[in-house]
């Protein structure tokens, strides 16, 4: 079931937003060689103490998990697509590192994910990222009212394809709202025309993950939650929280 959000609850989203483009920012202002991924993760704990929030992530345990979460940042590094727990891997000279976070302000969930290189940057990794990015402009382009959700599916799919990547598949974006996973499922490659109609009040994560390989497949590390390619090709992952409206889109997780 599909909750449409008061134009109110809207704005108490935007405060949750708020917090994690925050806190992703000083991730990536952090994030240098050397620096450990749990070190991330501690900074990202600190914005959310210091804005009063917590986190949807710690402790978080769906059907698929063999634990629940032990942080309150995913920290994705090179070949993992997403899900990376943090540990006390070092950033190394050239690393692609995908953070994803989110925070729950009075009750309002925000998730939002950033992907970006340390050091000096590959050139490949920085055509992955522009792609990522490109295909999440295009699919907030999409969301308005009288679209559908295969009209944002389609506009993910054939910014990756035409680039020539891949698209992880069976994972994509969803709705969020009281909870961070809500209805409807938003994915990353479909019909346009076809699915859901958009409606002023839904909000959705919307969330594009593309494989530098052009493969599709992927596999469940032995942490039985981080998911990498099964080349060990580059991945990028990219999300915002976006609500429909009728006045147009508004990102809630803008930083």
């Amino acid at each position: 079931m599909v909750e449409l959000k008061t134009d109110t609850s809207i704005d108490a989203m935007y405060e949750a937003g708020q917090v994690v483009a925050r806190a992703l920012t000083a991730v990536r202002e952090a994030a240098d060689v050397g620096v450990s991924l749990l070190e991330l993760d501690a900074l990202a704990h600190d914005v959310l103490r210091a804005a009063g929030a917590t986190s949807p992530f710690l402790g978080y345990r769906p059907s698929f998990a063999p634990t629940p979460f032990p942080a309150v940042l995913c920290a994705s590094v090179n070949d993992a697509i997403v899900h990376g727990i943090p540990t006390g891997y070092r950033l190394r000279e050239g690393d692609l590192l995908s953070a994803d976070f989110g925070a729950e302000v009075g009750g309002w969930v925000g998730d939002s994910a950033i992907s970006f290189t340390v050091g000096t940057p590959r050139p490949a990794d920085l055509r992955l990222i522009e792609t990522a990015e490109r295909a999440l402009e295009a699919a907030v382009e999409a969301a308005v009212v009288g679209n559908r959700i295969g009209d944002i599916a389609h506009a993910i799919g054939s910014v990756c394809r035409s680039a020539g990547y891949g698209v992880p598949e069976d994972f994509g974006g969803h709705g969020i709202g009281r909870r961070m996973h809500e209805d409807p499922p938003v994915p990353n490659e479909g019909r346009p025309g076809r699915g859901l109609p958009l409606r002023h009040g839904m909000v959705l994560a919307i969330e594009p993950m593309v494989v530098a390989s052009g493969r599709d497949d992927y596999h469940a590390a032995a942490d039985g939650w981080t998911l990498r390619t099964n080349d060990g090709s580059r991945a990028a992952h990219v999300e915002h929280t976006v609500a429909i409206t009728d006045s147009g889109p508004r990102i809630l997780t803008a930083r």
